[in-house]
């Protein structure tokens, strides 16, 4: 971990515990077996779209895991279904949005302190300062997490978001999943200097570079983060450097801009697998586990999948409801015959 500035020390909690260490593990096989099931699901036409997480799923769930929905508020991107399942979101009501059911995901955020499914690339940091800006007003403790890309560092939303939220101490972490490609382009030609993290200084921010592909080095650095921020110190950037394995989405060809080679090279160890390699070195995991686990996963995504193909399209007239706040008189006209040949399908 390389700290760019001092991260203030505070109340971040203890030693992970030994089942601690195996939840960790089962989450973290729980997010690999529905990631690799939802590109199936695209490809046989359940779903018509994905946004692939391949070798981030350490990055994930060890920094949704630090989370206190008790206080805490999440702010997602698109490909952030480690953290949500980490957090205990309903799977079937977040991937409604990649059935194309309901924008922004069923589930509810207020209850789950998951913000909906942002698709705006960098939207969700300008939301969640918004948010966390708002507990410094009302004196509460809440910490605002959100998540974006290399690619996304680059917009003019997260210099607005980090300026801001440094300038008024908003309480935020910001967790950069550097993956080495924005889409189809190497973090080295769009990152000037090559580090996210060390744009933090500019801000007058502290920032944690981390390795994001051991899921304990992530817990322990969001931690670290979080009790930074709750203390009132203001923001924090982590930069947690893994590597996109698959494809930036089921409509991307990652053959075109690398090649298999470049991807093996690039990807390093899988991080499932070093989390399994550490828990067989520490005698605190065995096989019968890691089988238990791979049970549960499978068991787990032929309830989501079945759950997924139950869900009916959303009736096209909710678009009055919801998407104009005055309609005009066409629209009225419009609304009032959607209505009446639903009626008579």
């Amino acid at each position: 971990m390389d700290t760019l500035l001092p991260v203030a020390s505070g109340s971040a909690a203890g030693p992970l515990t030994a089942d601690e260490l195996r939840e960790l593990y089962s989450l973290m096989v729980a997010v690999r077996h529905l990631d690799t099931s939802a590109i199936a699901w695209q490809r046989q036409g359940i779903i018509p779209g994905y946004a692939p997480e391949l070798g981030q799923e350490a990055a994930q769930v060890g920094s949704g895991y630090a989370v206190d929905t008790t206080r805490d508020f999440v702010f997602p991107t698109y490909r952030e279904m480690g953290v949500a399942r980490t957090m205990g979101v309903d799977m079937v009501a977040y991937m409604s949005t990649h059935k194309a059911t309901w924008h922004g995901g069923l589930y509810n955020p207020m209850e789950s302190r998951l913000a909906p499914i942002q698709a705006v690339v960098a939207g969700s940091v300008l939301h969640a300062v918004g948010w966390a800006h708002g507990q410094t007003l009302d004196k509460k403790d809440g910490v605002a997490l959100t998540y974006f890309g290399d690619g996304a560092s680059s917009q003019g939303d997260v210099h607005e978001a980090m300026n801001f939220a440094a300038v008024m101490k908003a309480p935020v972490v910001f967790f950069v999943q550097n993956n080495g490609w924005a889409i189809s382009v190497p973090t080295e030609r769009q990152v000037a200097g090559g580090s996210v993290a060390a744009r933090a200084a500019g801000y007058g921010m502290p920032a944690l570079k981390i390795d994001g592909d051991d899921v304990v080095a992530v817990l322990e650095a969001t931690r670290r983060a979080f009790a930074h921020a709750r203390s009132g110190n203001g923001p924090v950037l982590i930069e947690a450097m893994t590597y996109r394995r698959g494809p930036h989405s089921t409509s991307d060809d990652p053959g075109r801009y690398r090649s298999l080679d470049e991807e093996r090279d690039g990807a390093g160890t899988d991080p499932l697998e070093r989390l399994r390699q550490r828990l067989l070195a520490d005698g605190i995991a065995d096989e019968a586990l890691f089988a238990e686990a791979l049970a549960a996963a499978k068991a787990e995504e032929e309830q989501i999948r079945t759950g997924i193909q139950a869900l009916g399209s959303r009736p096209g007239t909710e678009m009055f409801d919801l998407v104009f706040q005055e309609t005009t008189p066409a629209l009225q006209a419009q609304a009032a015959n959607w209505r009446e040949e639903s009626e008579h399908v």
